[in-house]
């Protein structure tokens, strides 16, 4: 009979770790496992439910911004146990960070073991101020998880519990991804010339993601091969609007780059727009993992990156892309130029780069690896 799973997620959008999400979500043996899912409502929901998940929508308030505090905090987690009791779960799988604090307690009042999936480095979104408090959180979420999957090695060293961590990488349907797929539509939508070089990042647009640092590599870039468009895609699929949307277009300005830098907003399929590059720029701070980088790979785009976070492990310098020192914007310029110099090269490094995906990044692989965690948990 197949044990029933329920899975937590705070995220209504879909962000890499949805997205990986919801392929265990549709590929893990039914047989052998009954998922649950519980979720706000949208994006989320919605696919789970294509995919005949039963879902529970759920609203996981802000540890730091809940209007009352606690209270919300114990009325959800209460909510999340009875659920748990009532599928019978035989444990609980917490997706995200706001998502396994929820999580352990709710796996504490319905005695049923917990799994913390870390998708981060951190509590937070970004780097936080107090890394003692991050430690103590960490400690503690550790402390209630029966096991943890990191998604990296560099996730999982940020972790205190190394007895408990197995680093499970991130995969994608390498069959969906279509190195030969024309990029020229998407060009034409855009009003890119079908005839330059372009280079192109895709992530979230908030700071961390290095948008500003794309813009100052492309403008060195420019110097040496004017004729060099950008491409930026992302946008607030996680809904969290700020100013760095304006800062960034009025970047784009100063740098007098306006009128070959498009900016697209947040893409719900990126292939396109991967099929539309030369080449992949990955110019943020550290990743956990970064699941847009092996996407570009899948189709067979070389990938320039800083040798930072968990891009050395995605990464092979000189086989499937370049890695920079990290923060070097006039080194990953020079990358850049070095592949638009050779094409010839540039299509050497996206081969391998696909065949890497192929080897080390298929979803059949992170499936089979987490259901085998999902086993020694039961």
């Amino acid at each position: 009979m197949a044990e029933p799973i329920l899975f937590l997620d705070h995220a209504s959008g879909l962000g890499g770790a949805e997205k990986v999400l919801l392929l265990l979500l549709k590929d893990l043996d039914r047989t052998r496992w009954r998922p649950f899912l519980i979720c706000p409502g949208g994006p989320l929901a919605e696919r789970a439910e294509s995919l005949g998940i039963s879902v529970s929508i759920v609203s996981i308030p802000r540890l730091r911004r809940s209007l009352r505090g606690p209270v919300d905090w114990l009325r959800t987690a209460l909510v999340i146990a009875d659920l748990a009791r009532r599928v019978n779960a035989a444990f609980l799988v917490a997706n995200t960070v706001r998502a396994a604090f929820y999580g352990a307690l709710a796996a504490y009042w319905s005695c049923i073991p917990f799994i913390w999936y870390m998708h981060d480095f951190w509590l937070s979104e970004s780097r936080p101020r107090h890394l003692g408090a991050d430690y103590l959180g960490k400690r503690g979420l550790c402390a209630a998880a029966a096991h943890v999957i990191a998604n990296s090695y560099a996730t999982a060293s940020h972790l205190p519990c190394p007895s408990k961590v197995t680093v499970v990488y991130n995969g994608i349907e390498v069959e969906n991804y279509d190195p030969a797929l024309d990029g020229r539509p998407f060009r034409r939508q855009y009003g890119i010339p079908e005839d330059v070089p372009v280079v192109g990042m895709v992530g979230r647009l908030r700071p961390w993601k290095g948008q500003d640092r794309f813009l100052r590599v492309l403008a060195q870039v420019r110097e040496v091969i004017p004729i060099v468009w950008g491409l930026v895609v992302g946008g607030h699929p996680l809904a969290v609007p700020d100013d760095y949307p304006q800062r960034l277009r009025l970047l784009t300005a100063e740098l007098g780059l306006k009128g070959c830098v498009v900016f697209t907003d947040h893409l719900e399929d990126v292939r396109p727009a991967l099929a539309a590059m030369d080449l992949f720029v990955h110019p943020g701070d550290p990743e956990p993992f970064g699941l847009v980088n092996i996407e570009a790979m899948a189709m067979a785009r070389p990938v320039v990156a800083f040798a930072q976070g968990a891009l050395p492990e995605i990464v092979v310098d000189k086989v499937t892309g370049l890695l920079v020192p990290p923060g070097d914007e006039a080194s990953m310029a020079q990358a850049i130029l070095a592949l638009l110099h050779n094409p010839g090269w540039q299509q050497m490094l996206g081969a391998a780069g696909r065949e890497r995906v192929q080897m080390c990044f298929a979803s059949d692989r992170m499936v089979r690896e987490v259901s085998a965690i999902f086993e020694k948990v039961v």
